[in-house]
């Protein structure tokens, strides 16, 4: 099962604000707990929204929206991707993720399951996935 740990924006995230060193540090100390388990899949920091866009749909027409974004509770930070046998081992190992903010500030992280291509209906759409290694446990 993988897992996706979701860490929040917030204002200084959006002002570009660098993580204090203390904090890389314990990033990088979990990180690498992760990695030694065999279940580290991916991660990274994500830049400012000020330097991304999102894309909106409205019927078949596409339009482009420039960043910045102004709800920073609805932007990520960063993402830490895990494979594990159970939703209490992935409990597990997000209790342990280190507080991603300042000591003086609260913040949260979110942790959701990702689907696996069996989650869904065979289809042609689902073989070609499997066929290309996307949205799998074995391919990423």
């Amino acid at each position: 099962m993988r897992y996706m740990i979701i860490v929040k924006g917030d204002d200084d995230t959006e002002a570009g604000v660098m993580p204090e060193p203390g904090i890389v540090a314990a990033m990088a100390e979990y990180h690498e707990a992760l990695q030694r388990a065999g279940v580290l899949v991916d991660a990274s920091g994500l830049q400012a929204t000020s330097k991304g866009f999102r894309i909106r749909y409205k019927g078949d027409a596409r339009s482009v929206v420039d960043g910045p974004f102004t709800e920073t509770k609805e932007v990520v930070a960063g993402y830490t991707i895990i494979q594990v046998d159970s939703h209490e081992q992935a409990r597990e190992w997000a209790l342990r993720y280190p507080k991603p903010s300042p000591a003086h500030r609260d913040c949260e992280i979110e942790v959701r399951r990702m689907f696996d291509l069996d989650d869904f209906e065979p289809s042609d759409g689902i073989e070609q996935f499997r066929r290309i290694g996307v949205g799998s446990e074995q391919g990423g």
